[in-house]
């Protein structure tokens, strides 16, 4: 069979979760609640910050981009997804299926770095915190922002030139509710084989490395609090870091519960039900993480509302 260009293919099918009708405007409903809640709460926490000079500290400026990255990482797979089902239309158009695969991940990869740093930072203010304020100063941290803009840009600009190597037949459904990675793959009819190995190189190098420093950075956290006499002083330094591990937590579990849910059941109806996690929910949860258990968060929250007239 002759295959088709690529460039003749202007449209692709994103089915979604469901085709019932009866369950579309539960579908609606649930996830336009939850996208205000990430929204609203993402930005709460991001104007808090901003707005208490007790909080511009390292620790607070790269949470406080975690929420803006954490906003536009949402952002780029729910509206569609809710348009969709508003409209009972799942078409997306080829152009706009790319943009939003390379806007994806580069929003997932900073999300990855940026809980990287964050784990560095913790680990700078527990084992060395006699140098905190000259190992993380306003250099340094601008530093380590900007190099996790370069790289996840330079990760999501190769992932889309090589997608747009790929040709696309007759099929153009995509089992899921955004223009993931591996299923445009899975759909093109021309060779993906030097695509395959991008990816999972990609994978295994942008994704395994900074899980890797966490691990690392958490292993000396956990040897200093050990080290530590008094229990009031673990509690204390334990205290600073727990947010961050829960939320480290969230995001590695959620992405690999959806790489085992996949390979195990090779459905990619429940890869999308399980892509919900780490796309919605882990972002929503992330400023109540965060929030909950931190006085200076509630008491810049507090201050924050006060202020309003």
């Amino acid at each position: 069979m002759e295959l088709e260009n690529h460039t003749e293919i202007s449209e692709f099918l994103l089915l979604g979760f469901s085709e019932e009708p009866e369950l579309q405007p539960f579908l609606f409903g649930f996830f336009f609640s939850m996208y205000l809640i990430t929204v609203f709460g993402n930005l709460l926490l991001i104007l808090a910050i901003s707005s208490d000079s007790h909080l511009h500290t390292p620790m607070y400026f790269f949470l406080a981009n975690l929420s803006f990255v954490d906003i536009c990482f949402t952002s780029t797979t729910v509206p569609k997804m809710l348009v969709n089902i508003q409209t009972r239309r799942k078409v997306i158009t080829y152009d706009s299926c790319i943009m939003q695969m390379y806007f994806f991940l580069l929003f997932v990869g900073l999300d990855n770095f940026l809980l990287t740093v964050m784990a560095y930072d913790r680990f700078v203010a527990i084992c060395h915190p006699l140098h905190y304020t000259v190992t993380m100063n306003p250099r340094l941290c601008s530093l380590l922002l900007l190099v996790s803009w370069i790289m996840s840009a330079l990760h999501s600009l190769l992932q889309t030139l090589m997608m747009l190597r790929l040709s696309f037949c007759t099929e153009v459904e995509i089992p899921h509710f955004f223009c993931e990675l591996n299923q445009m793959i899975q759909l093109a009819c021309s060779d993906t084989f030097l695509n395959d190995i991008v990816m999972y190189f990609a994978t295994v190098l942008l994704a395994g490395a900074p899980l890797a420093g966490v691990l690392y950075s958490y292993s000396k956290i956990l040897s200093s609090i050990c080290g530590i006499s008094s229990a009031q002083g673990k509690y204390k330094a334990f205290s600073t870091c727990a947010s961050h591990l829960s939320v480290v937590s969230l995001f590695y579990c959620t992405g690999l519960g959806v790489y085992l849910s996949s390979a195990a059941t090779q459905s990619s109806h429940a890869s999308a039900v399980a892509s919900v996690m780490y796309t919605v929910v882990t972002p929503m949860l992330n400023p109540f993480i965060y929030s909950l258990r931190n006085r200076d968060i509630k008491g810049a929250l507090s201050v924050f509302f006060r202020r309003k007239p």
